[in-house]
């Protein structure tokens, strides 16, 4: 069985004029020739397009291609070991492949939430936290809403720059809050309604208006999502309830 050089191109997915190169550089010379003297392919010739194809894929140049499979052809090489290779070089080529999707992944989450940070500066800026760890959820809740637009729409812009001085105040917020508790400050204390406030703000500066009211269901949240109650409570032990308190009175306050 033989066939035309049309049939094998159509076959492996490559031009007619890539297996004239492969023929006029002795890379894959077909076994025979038609009455015409057109180029007829053998299965042993299809056999080597494909180990041809393999290595092309994983990068190799054309001239290392044909010593491997000249070696494999005369008996220098070890059918085995030539085998064995080409797992190898496929399980590296996963691997590369596995970590550029994860990469990709990153990227696209990112750009979800308008994060627009490489992996690595995400890790510098944010440490272990993740600030897209509630970004569906946050979706889902709000994603029909002005504030989750405007939020969207801010976060598109900001750099790494921005997002490192955003979460230096989220930081420093937090040591002081946490202070405040240590210091067995009320939750409806000037000092801890002013914590509150400058909360408030922030989320007005960085990511949408954040009226009173607003500001008050999300104190409530806070408390009744354990999620973030964990993350606040992580600061300090009953910090999420004793902040809700301090927004509830800072509202009042500011309803005055």
């Amino acid at each position: 069985m033989s066939y035309s050089v049309g049939q094998v191109a159509g076959f492996a997915g490559v031009t007619v004029r890539t297996l004239h190169h492969y023929d006029d550089i002795g890379l894959l010379a077909p076994s025979g020739r038609s009455r015409a003297g057109h180029r007829r392919y053998s299965d042993a010739d299809l056999d080597r397009l494909q180990q041809i194809l393999f290595y092309r894929e994983l990068g190799f140049p054309l001239d290392e291609v044909a010593v491997l499979l000249d070696d494999l052809a005369t008996g220098r090489g070890d059918p085995r070991a030539h085998l064995r290779r080409q797992h190898e070089l496929l399980t590296a080529r996963i691997e590369r492949l596995q970590k550029m999707a994860a990469a990709v992944e990153h990227a696209m989450e990112a750009r979800t939430m308008g994060i627009d940070l490489t992996p690595e500066e995400r890790f510098e800026v944010f440490g272990d936290k993740d600030p897209e760890q509630y970004a569906e959820e946050a979706e889902a809740r709000w994603g029909g809403t002005a504030q989750y637009a405007e939020s969207q729409r801010r976060a598109a812009r900001y750099t790494k720059q921005d997002w490192k001085r955003l979460q230096a105040e989220v930081d420093d917020w937090s040591e002081r809050y946490t202070a405040l508790m240590a210091s067995g400050e009320p939750a409806t204390g000037e000092a801890a309604m002013d914590l509150a406030e400058e909360h408030r703000r922030h989320i007005s500066r960085w990511f949408y208006e954040c009226p009173y009211d607003m500001h008050r269901c999300l104190g409530d949240m806070y408390v009744a999502d354990e999620r973030f109650k964990a993350f606040y409570d992580a600061m300090r032990p009953g910090l999420a309830e004793h902040l809700r308190e301090a927004i509830t009175a800072n509202a009042d306050r500011g309803a005055r």
